[in-house]
């Protein structure tokens, strides 16, 4: 069966490809690898960014140039010889080393805009945002073509940092997880920050935790007998942000479709998604969807492609 519209526009590069980071923190090579191939996947429109961190994009360079779209590449590559795009790459940044970061994104970006070395750009920055004032700084010395998400911790009250990025040229990062149980953010957080992010017009990003498309219980890592936790669904967290988005829900029914583990209690097809909730069967558009993820939930990282995407498709989802 054909995927429901409302799905795809759900989903529609959704997924920042996160393979070098935990749980399943991959060498540079095996990385690359991976997400050459998802590109060339019959998912490919669900993929979004390679996620870098800075101090790691002359590593890209080295392991990554042989699979990026250009001569070089394809070459040696035949796979590749219908790939045109540069890979769209986000370079992690940290707060004390943030210059140092910028000008490896510089030496990154003019490297790769030559096709005999494999195309490839930095668009995005993220990093965490201790205060209200390094917002306003780092705003100020950013190199006006790369769009900053700046990382907010959802256990703190969001209003003061989100205030911060409000009416300027970035966007907020919410982790929703970790390798450890005590990492996980509740619910209620999670949509004290959404809520947070719509009052003041600011368009966000979500990281960590998302491997999976319902809540639920799941291994926190890929060890043998890991250990497990409650872990929040990508599908809740975006959908919940479509219905906010469009003004439909309260913070505390956004806190209660995040806490969905029945999937049944979710329902989507070309014209729109329904959730049945303690208020009765809610409904947003497919129209709707698409001008949220365009607008205010842009995508999340996550270190498998394959995970999320493959439990959707068990589901009937794709």
């Amino acid at each position: 069966m054909p995927t429901p519209a409302s799905m795809d526009a759900l989903t529609h590069d959704l997924i920042d490809y996160a393979g070098l980071f935990p749980p399943a923190g991959l060498d540079m090579s095996p990385a690359c690898s991976a997400y050459a191939r998802h590109l060339q996947s019959d998912d490919a429109k669900r993929l979004g960014h390679f996620i870098c961190p800075a101090q790691r994009l002359d590593e890209l360079s080295k392991h990554g140039a042989m699979v990026m779209p250009g001569t070089y590449a394809t070459s040696g590559y035949r796979e590749m010889a219908d790939a045109s795009e540069p890979w769209a790459v986000g370079a992690i940044l940290t707060p004390e080393h943030a210059a140092e970061g910028m000008s490896l994104i510089g030496a990154f970006n003019e490297r790769h805009a030559a096709e005999d070395r494999g195309l490839a750009r930095v668009d995005t920055i993220e990093v965490k945002a201790p205060t209200a004032a390094f917002i306003d700084e780092a705003i100020e010395a950013a190199d006006g073509d790369l769009f900053p998400f700046f990382e907010i911790d959802p256990r703190e009250d969001p209003r003061g940092l989100v205030a911060a990025i409000s009416g300027q040229r970035a966007a907020a990062k919410i982790r929703c997880g970790t390798v450890e149980a005590s990492g996980m953010p509740s619910s209620e957080e999670v949509s004290r920050f959404i809520h947070a992010c719509a009052l003041g017009g600011v368009a966000f990003k979500a990281t960590a935790g998302l491997h999976h498309p319902i809540r639920g219980e799941y291994r926190l890592t890929y060890e043998d007998d890991p250990p497990m936790s409650t872990m929040h669904g990508f599908v809740n967290v975006f959908l919940a942000a479509v219905f906010v988005h469009a003004k439909k829900i309260s913070h505390e029914l956004t806190a209660a479709l995040l806490d969905v583990t029945d999937p049944a209690q979710l329902s989507f097809d070309d014209d729109g998604a329904a959730w049945e909730s303690p208020d009765g069967v809610l409904r947003v558009s497919t129209d709707e969807i698409t001008k949220c993820r365009q607008r205010f939930a842009l995508s999340y990282g996550s270190c498998s492609f394959d995970e999320p995407v493959n439990e959707s498709r068990a589901l009937g989802w794709l």
